[in-house]
């Protein structure tokens, strides 16, 4: 799925900081055949709109590399592992040790040619402990062939494959000691072929377009819990909303372990509704509701709550970042962002679910039809997560006056707080 880049050989290569201003990070979901959680391929993306991003590809992969290592892959990643692209000048430089061998999978490009070099350096490195994936195999070939051994992970685009002749393909690249994972898996139909095929990874974004059901309801628990937000929009009674927690006995449940977890700094045993409303308080309290539309369970592996979580801090952060003066947007910019995904959760279209809720017109305006500053956030997000360069991303970030280099350190700090409380719960 990865770009090619020249990469870096000698260590001592300087990183020019004009290329590392100018990257930002998409984080895509690999999902496993229970649809959960994984990995995450991470991509960097030039946020320049010039066609000639980067002329020096020896820096710009040093820059690449140096992000990776900076940012730590635990704040990243979370418990789940990191798929990173190398090029064949990548994977003959030192700057590949830069990465943690327990949580990366190097991703082979496409562009690498199987070399005695290259296979010699592969070897070395999975006697060092890394693991490999091979990208983008769309058919056999003699490069195929010749990686595939030293493979963990075999990813087959099925965008670049005439449908017929994905089974023949799945059936000879099967192997009891690789995983075979499907990428730009994009329709529910898609994923359900792949399935049947053996395939055991997948990425796309199928998860999360919305199946509209004719007659489908929201159940009467996400009804208690909108309701609920409805009451902490309209700065409703304490009393009143202690009596609407205390009607839903899971709500109640769950609220009464969330402040006994140190996450939310209690220090002393909570037993009562009252109490708990008390420490939690009310921003923390409509974060909690709005991440718990999406649990089922409490499972926080599911791909649609991690993303619908990151995209709501990223949102606040970003809100907080060009409205400073407005704490207010960066509450509303939390709201439009863990809410652009319900569609998907609930399986009714977006126009019902606002029917539902009552929402401020710039949150509408967002979540219907992208506009507004929210709607921009929320778009250059969506962008964002599908790794998309351009003319549209660069416009947006312009017109929210927002530096790449700021963007950069809002999605370091959304993803570190989106894995803190995945630890809590």
């Amino acid at each position: 799925m990865g770009k090619p880049m020249t990469a870096v050989v000698e260590s001592e290569v300087p990183i020019p900081m004009p290329y590392a201003n100018q990257f930002f990070l998409a984080r895509q979901p690999i999902l496993n055949r229970s649809q959960r959680l994984v990995a995450y391929e991470l991509l960097y993306r030039n946020a320049e709109v010039h066609e000639a991003r980067v002329t020096d590809g020896t820096h710009a992969t040093a820059s690449v590399i140096a992000h990776a290592s900076e940012l730590g892959m635990e704040q990243v990643v979370g418990d789940q592992l990191a798929f990173v692209n190398v090029d064949t000048t990548g994977l003959m430089s030192d700057f590949i040790h830069f990465l943690p061998n327990d949580k990366v999978i190097l991703e082979v490009l496409e562009s690498v040619e199987p070399t005695p070099d290259v296979l010699k350096r592969v070897q070395e490195l999975k006697e060092a402990g890394y693991k490999f994936a091979l990208d983008d195999v769309a058919g056999e070939s003699e490069a195929v062939e010749a990686l595939r051994p030293l493979m963990d992970v075999i990813k087959v685009d099925i965008k670049q494959i005439e449908r017929g002749d994905l089974p023949a393909l799945a059936r000879n690249l099967r192997n009891p000691n690789q995983k075979l994972l499907a990428e730009k898996v994009e329709t529910v139909e898609e994923f359900r072929e792949c399935m049947d095929l053996g395939f055991e990874y997948f990425q796309g974004y199928y998860f999360a377009r919305p199946v509209i059901l004719s007659g489908k309801k929201i159940t009467p628990s996400q009804l208690s819990i909108m309701h609920l937000l409805d009451l902490l929009n309209q700065d409703a009674d304490q009393r009143e909303v202690e009596r609407s927690v205390k009607h839903d006995p899971l709500i109640s449940l769950n609220l009464l372990r969330l402040v006994n977890t140190p996450a939310v700094g209690a220090r002393f045993r909570i037993n009562s509704v009252g109490h708990a409303l008390i420490v939690l308080g009310r921003r923390q309290l409509q974060r909690w509701l709005q991440i718990l539309l999406y649990v089922k369970g409490s499972e926080f592996d599911s791909p649609l709550l991690q993303m619908a979580t990151t995209r709501g801090k990223t949102m606040e952060l970003v809100m907080g970042h060009v409205r400073p003066s407005e704490k207010v947007a960066a509450d509303i910019g939390f709201t439009v962002g863990i809410m652009s995904l319900m569609d998907a959760l609930f399986s009714v279209r977006m126009g019902e679910i606002l029917d539902s809720v009552n929402v401020l017109d710039e949150v509408r305006d967002a979540l219907l039809h992208r506009e507004g500053d929210y709607g921009d956030v929320l778009r250059l997000i969506e962008l964002i997560e599908r790794a998309q360069e351009g003319r549209e991303l660069t416009g947006i970030l312009h017109k929210l006056d927002l530096a790449p280099s700021a963007l950069y350190a809002l999605q370091r700090e959304a993803f570190e707080w989106v894995n803190e409380y995945a630890h809590s719960v």
